[in-house]
């Protein structure tokens, strides 16, 4: 009986070494098997054949009836599974169709995102500021992992000397205020998706009740007022910030999160630059894919953020060289005096 199931396993491996269907190499096993069965029933007690392959059809008998009722549980099991709807697996989201699901299954697979953490990027509602450098990949990878809701805000319009880095954008929207050219592009990406695009600067005046209607804010603007205004209300609102910053070669990005322990940007920046110490992308000059690397990892944190993966930046400054393709991080703290989250 030994000497048979070695070669039912020598079939099963050698036809899986040669590629040969799975089917096919169960057939050849039930082969095998027949022909076993048959000789312990055909041939005489005592045949030296029928005594290499078990002596006895009985204990065949038995082993077929067990392989039986084991491959008709696996047809049964396999048939009840094919009857669960692809958007009710895993918990991938109530509401999702089965082409937003296949869209996420990538998402989907990764141990720490799953279902659950897919249907929170689908329920979550996030806000960019600015459609310009580190917004332009913010928004598209945003777009692209499914988040539900997605507001941009911008007064600006689509430059030529944009497209350099700006590549959310193209060059036919030359003109189009960039909220636009924007949801244009994260539409074609990601019908899924609902976008509000807000086609104007961001101002004291509107900021509260902007920040009311989202959960996560992503700022990737250039002009450090903003930045500070934008900070200000993410700490009222009392809802992550996650903000990045480029100059030339360099980059940053990081989370604040007072709420939750974390600084806020205030804390590790109390005053603003002086006036000429930091000069703008028209100024000094930015290399292209740079924004490409700091907004996708603002992305990357905001993914963290909204489904619980991981562990996000809070508390630390992610700073990147591409110039020296070196990658470095600095821990932050909270300041007990900081006239914003103290």
């Amino acid at each position: 009986m030994v000497l048979v199931v070695a070669l039912a396993v020598a079939l099963w491996f050698a036809g899986r070494l040669f590629r040969v269907p799975t089917r096919v190499r169960f057939i050849l096993i039930a082969v095998l098997y027949l022909a076993v069965l048959s000789m312990q029933l055909a041939l005489p007690a005592g045949n030296s054949l029928r005594e290499a392959t078990g002596g006895s059809a009985a204990a065949w008998l038995v082993a077929g009836a067990l392989a039986a009722a084991i491959w008709g549980y696996w047809r049964v099991l396999r048939h009840l599974r094919g009857r669960v709807h692809p958007e009710d697996r895993d918990g991938a989201g109530s509401g999702a169709s089965t082409a937003e699901v296949e869209r996420n299954a990538r998402h989907i697979a990764l141990r720490e995102i799953g279902g659950t953490g897919q249907k929170r990027l689908k329920g979550a509602r996030v806000l960019v500021v600015g459609a310009g450098g580190l917004g332009a990949p913010v928004l598209q990878y945003l777009a692209a992992a499914g988040v539900g809701t997605i507001g941009v805000i911008d007064g600006d319009a689509v430059e030529n000397s944009n497209l350099q880095r700006q590549v959310i954008h193209s060059d036919a929207r030359i003109g189009m205020p960039k909220v636009f050219s924007a949801q244009k592009a994260m539409a074609d990406q990601n019908p899924f998706v609902s976008i509000r695009p807000y086609n104007r600067r961001l101002t004291r005046e509107i900021a509260a009740d902007l920040f009311a209607d989202y959960d996560l804010v992503l700022d990737g603007t250039d002009d450090v007022e903003t930045r500070y205004l934008v900070n200000e209300f993410a700490v009222r609102a009392r809802i992550p910030l996650i903000s990045g910053a480029i100059a030339q070669w360099e980059g940053q990005v990081t989370v604040f999160d007072p709420a939750r322990g974390g600084p806020c940007y205030a804390c590790v920046f109390p005053e603003a630059t002086a006036p000429g110490l930091a000069p703008s992308c028209a100024e000094a000059g930015v290399l292209g894919p740079l924004p490409g690397v700091l907004g996708t990892m603002m992305a990357v944190e905001a993914i963290k953020v909204i489904s619980g993966a991981g562990e996000t930046l809070m508390g630390s400054l992610l700073i990147y060289d591409a110039l020296y393709g070196d990658t470095r991080s600095i821990k932050l703290s909270r300041r007990p005096d900081c006239p914003v989250c103290a």
